[in-house]
């Protein structure tokens, strides 16, 4: 039987995080300092963790009997895991396309712009970032969000409408910054 018909012990054929985000279009735009942040990731797991996670299993094989092992085991789970998402880091850093938007001198939103609205809700401040840097609790979002296609090339004073769950939101754009 091929082996890919086969489960692995210990797999259980969950992708760990989730899927990966699907590109629109091709485009991976992303901010320096995002590029900078899978670089440092990608780094980190490939020369401490991994190494670190080899030795472990390294150690638990020499013992013996590795069907009852849970070093060995979950060391080589581990591995897995840290392998698919070095893959992932490498495929998403070869389609990145960095936009360096700091220093701007427009009042109208592109991609990297910080952008505070005024909505329903209250105000609130939102920057404009690819795909792999969303952080809802800093107010990143991703440049294919609803809300950022909404503000995308509208302009400070414009108000834009924003399809929610909820109905229409209508925003009032107060200020457009790129950091």
């Amino acid at each position: 039987m091929s082996k890919a018909f086969v489960k692995e012990d210990g797999d259980s054929g969950e992708e760990i995080g989730g899927a990966p985000a699907p590109l629109p279009a091709g485009k991976n735009y992303i901010t320096p300092a995002g590029f900078a942040r899978l670089q440092a990731e990608k780094k980190q797991l490939l020369e401490v963790e991994r190494p670190e996670v080899v030795k472990t299993v390294a150690w638990a094989a020499a013992l013996g009997d590795r069907s009852e092992n849970a070093d060995y085991i979950y060391g080589k789970r581990r591995l897995r895991e840290i392998d698919r998402r070095v893959r992932f880091l490498i495929k998403r850093l070869e389609s990145a396309e960095i936009v360096r938007s700091s220093g701007r001198d427009t009042d109208q939103v592109f991609f990297g712009a910080r952008v505070r609205v005024r909505g329903v809700a209250g105000e609130r401040s939102v920057c404009i970032v690819g795909i792999d840097e969303v952080d809802p609790a800093k107010g990143d979002v991703s440049w294919v969000s609803p809300m950022a296609r909404a503000l995308l090339k509208a302009r400070e004073g414009d108000v834009v409408r924003l399809r929610t769950p909820a109905g229409e939101a209508e925003l009032e754009i107060l200020e457009v910054d790129y950091p």
